[in-house]
């Protein structure tokens, strides 16, 4: 066994390592291609209460606005990721945008 299969086989750990993570964290796997290798996982949207969130706004004198703004416009999307490793070995991860 030379340097170069231990090293990759560090970083195939690394990526499964990274993907086991996510799942843990609520994420699915979309597509996932063990030759090249990539996975695509994504996280559904969050429901955001709105009726709750305006209670707490009217309680806290409006100071409650600033956090219920990011629920609605960041926290509600869906997320996408990317996991992969690159033609150097390293493992990396990268948001996937949504049009």
């Amino acid at each position: 066994m030379n340097i170069s299969q231990i090293t990759s086989e560090d970083n195939l750990q690394k990526y499964s390592n990274i993907i086991a993570n996510k799942i843990s964290n609520g994420f699915v796997i979309e597509e996932r291609n063990d030759k090249l290798p990539f996975a695509v996982l994504s996280k559904d949207a969050k429901a955001v209460d709105h009726g709750f969130n305006f209670l707490i706004c009217c309680v806290t004198l409006g100071l409650w606005t600033i956090p219920w703004i990011y629920q609605t416009y960041v926290s509600s999307k869906e997320q996408k990721i990317l996991v992969a490793i690159d033609e150097d070995g390293n493992t990396f991860e990268e948001n996937c945008y949504i049009g």
